[in-house]
């Protein structure tokens, strides 16, 4: 059994090939030449930080599938000065258009000085940034950023930190390693 941890950049596809019309964004094939490995759940397009990926379908389907609740854990740099009534919302779930979400692990952290994101996010000086710590156990499209949003702190950069026990820690972006 293979289990790559891969640091996905800004702007990388969660796939081997770019399907679109013109088919010009970097895949996982620019930073992954290892055969038979597929991504166990998938990443945003706009979305950073750990990927898992395998030749091991039970693993792939335990990771990915939500009936499992592995925990993921984000950081996540939203706009303004996040509230403590912000938090205990994200906390107790959040109602989506697809329904309420399961709560989550959520803190604010100081600035974890991540390495820096191409491009850079959006600087306004008369608006805030927070950044969070927030770990979910389901996986819906896009649900970190659109709770964020629902608490009224949209969500300027979000990077996964860590699915179950592994971590990116240690690995540059566009890098990978054996688990």
């Amino acid at each position: 059994m293979t289990l790559i941890l891969f640091n996905k950049p800004y702007g990388v596809l969660c796939q081997f090939s770019d399907e679109s019309a013109d088919g010009g964004r970097p895949t996982l094939a620019a930073f992954i030449d290892l055969p038979g490995v597929y991504p166990a759940g998938r990443l945003d397009l706009d979305s950073e930080g750990l990927l898992l990926l395998t030749d091991d379908g039970r693993l792939q389907a335990r990771i990915a599938d939500p009936r499992f609740k592995t925990p993921k854990t984000y950081l996540a740099q939203v706009e303004g000065d996040i509230s403590e009534a912000a938090l205990a919302s994200l906390r107790g779930g959040v109602i989506l258009k697809d329904g309420l979400t399961r709560p989550a692990e959520v803190d604010r952290i100081d600035d974890p000085g991540l390495w820096p994101r191409d491009p850079p996010i959006r600087f306004r000086k008369s608006v805030p940034d927070s950044w969070l710590s927030l770990t979910i156990r389901e996986g819906r499209n896009r649900q970190v950023r659109r709770m964020t949003a629902a608490v009224g702190h949209p969500t300027l950069r979000l990077v996964r930190w860590r699915i179950g026990d592994w971590t990116v820690d240690g690995i540059e972006p566009g890098e990978w390693r054996k688990a």
